[in-house]
């Protein structure tokens, strides 16, 4: 059950015409009263001698005895409450008793109040109720209606227990605006599938993602088609901005803006601009720029990006079971860069997926615990090199090199639900739950080409060869190993372990520390997991037989002589011998 308050109106009589009305697609049915501060309330909807006149008289009544000067110009109180789609239908006793419930915990009419708020609930459709009120009790004081969503929210959950409905968790106030009825009513009739708040919040989103300055923030923004307005002090120091559609207008013909903190809390400015800090520092200065850091070696193409997106993934997995909760939080939420950098470039057969695992994961980005910015650069430097890498076609080691991204991205953002479950963060913990199932299709989608050339090599290898790998197996994952070597992926797995042995690896070493850093059992396949850690940690080619293999092995000799970016607590630090 949802309930929303609304913003507070001025005239009474203009929201009891859209209550009573058709709406504005004709969707409202036998609009009528189910509750009233009084049962004796005049209904215009079932009472052809009342009108809209009398119900808005009654509800002004203590507004209008008070002097003019007194009046609260913004009176009207307005709260719909909505069931889920698969909740039964109501009755209207029902709802009557749920707006009772509704206008006593958010202090509109608390129980046993006689002076309370006049209130009237209004049900034009079976699966919710809208609630109206004037603000001004019949005392002639105003009512007490502080936090009044979070006391309605609060009452909701109760609700839904007492009457057996569809239990949803409690907000905690970082999530993002959702649109309103008139913008959803809006979008329909222009034909859009999202509103403009939310093609915004996805643009903007997707602008940040490994952004290094306010310039290039807004350079991508204008890339993007938007119209951007940007708030600047006195001083010429910049404030804030907005963004608009080109298409989306007013009745005026004017564009309709959108701040960012009016798209979701962390688009704002100043939390843009936290993503550029040293670690434990205040923001830069006002043009934003990045701190300098260590120099990374160039981006030779989208597979090296892939590559290196990954191992920073792995490092944020580390961070976010061992940190503190601080710079946990700081990688789950450059984590949502990451994922919105990897749909961007994305292949077309991957990419409604991977689109939609960003999406969900835009939820789990925030909470509050205080994300402490500079120790996610890793993450934010690895969505900066996928979006500067360009998209791909998904074939190939781009294709490959996809599929192992996404298959670590898959463990960063279960670990990130485990996180939020531990800390009781209800909505976030969902919320990377569906970008997991999401990431986990898209992964189906780009492991077909990769998995099935490699396993082709496997069942290539001869016999002896075969058994040797078997052995290994048995040797270092004893529980495991006949598990693992029923799955579809193990010929994959053993040509993994045979291109070890051929680079010099010691494959017994490699599947040790690959299966010691991270549990296995909760993976759909272990095998197809353990071929993608192998080749990333070893350096070796996504598909052996590609063309851009001798490059990716120069590659790894110039990894090894960057600096590592990040740092783990404890005995899980990282090797760069391993590029971990």
């Amino acid at each position: 059950m949802i309930p929303r308050v609304h913003a507070r109106g001025t005239r009474t009589i203009g929201l009891l015409h859209y209550l009573y009305g058709p709406g504005t697609h004709e969707e409202h049915t036998d609009p009528h009263l189910v509750a009233a501060w009084d049962s004796l309330a005049p209904d215009p909807g079932r009472d052809s001698d009342a009108t809209y006149g009398d119900l808005q008289r009654l509800l002004d009544q203590p507004v209008n005895a008070l002097p003019k000067n007194r009046r609260p110009a913004e009176h009207v109180w307005h709260l719909s409450v909505r069931a889920a789609p698969e909740d039964p239908v109501l009755s209207d006793e029902q709802w009557g008793e749920i707006a009772r419930r509704m206008v006593a915990a958010t202090g509109i009419a608390p129980d046993g109040d006689d002076a309370a708020c006049r209130w009237a609930a209004i049900r034009h459709a079976d699966d919710h109720i809208h609630v109206i009120a004037t603000v001004v009790r019949e005392d002639g004081r105003q009512a007490r209606i502080c936090q009044d969503g979070k006391r309605s929210q609060a009452e909701a959950r109760v609700i839904e227990i007492d009457y057996g409905l569809r239990r949803l968790a409690t907000g905690d106030g970082t999530a993002a605006r959702r649109p309103t009825s008139a913008e959803r009513h809006k979008a329909q009739r222009e034909g859009r599938e999202r509103t403009a708040r939310e093609e915004l919040r996805e643009s903007v989103r997707r602008a940040v993602a490994g952004a290094a300055s306010t310039d290039e923030f807004f350079d991508r923004l204008a890339a993007a088609g938007l119209l951007i307005r940007k708030r600047l002090a006195p001083s010429g120091d910049l404030l804030g901005y907005k963004v608009a559609l080109p298409d989306d207008r007013n009745k005026d013909g004017e564009p309709v803006f959108y701040s960012g903190s009016k798209l979701a809390p962390d688009l704002s400015l100043p939390r843009v601009r936290e993503r550029w800090s040293r670690p434990s520092e205040t923001p830069t200065a006002i043009d934003g720029s990045w701190p300098d850091q260590p120099a990374l070696p160039p981006v030779t193409g989208p597979a090296f990006a892939r590559r290196r997106a990954a191992a920073a993934t792995w490092q944020a997995l580390l961070v976010i079971d061992h940190g503190d909760d601080g710079t946990a939080a700081a990688q789950i939420a450059a984590t949502g860069e990451v994922l919105d950098a990897l749909a961007k470039t994305s292949a077309a057969h991957t990419r409604a997926e991977l689109r939609e695992a960003a999406s969900a994961f835009e939820r789990a980005s925030r909470s509050h615990v205080k994300a402490v910015r500079g120790h996610d650069r890793g993450l934010r430097q690895a969505a900066r090199d996928l979006v500067h890498s360009g998209p791909v076609l998904g074939r190939g080691e781009d294709g490959a090199c996809t599929a192992m991204l996404i298959d670590m991205a898959v463990f960063v953002v279960t670990a990130a639900a485990k996180w939020h479950a531990r800390k009781h963060h209800t909505q976030q913990a969902t919320a990377a739950q569906q970008a997991a199932e999401h990431l986990r299709a898209a992964y189906e989608a780009a492991s077909v080409q990769p998995m099935t050339a490699l396993s082709q090599r496997g069942r290539r290898l001869t016999q002896r060869v075969r058994q040797q790998q078997a052995n290994l197996l048995h040797q270092v994952l004893p529980e495991l190993a006949d598990q693992i070597q029923a799955e579809s992926g193990w010929p994959a797995l053993a040509a993994t372990l045979d291109d070890a042995r051929r680079a010099g690896h010691d494959p017994a070493a490699l599947l040790t520390e690959a299966t010691a850093r991270r549990e296995l059992r909760s993976a759909g396949s272990m095998s197809d997991v353990l071929v993608w850690r192998l080749r990333r940690s070893a350096h070796l080619p996504a598909l052996p037989d590609d063309r851009n293999a001798t490059a990716l092995r120069a590659n790894r000799h110039t990894s090894h002589s960057a600096p590592t970016t990040q740092s783990v607590p404890g005995p899980t630090g990282n090797d760069p011998r391993r590029g971990r």
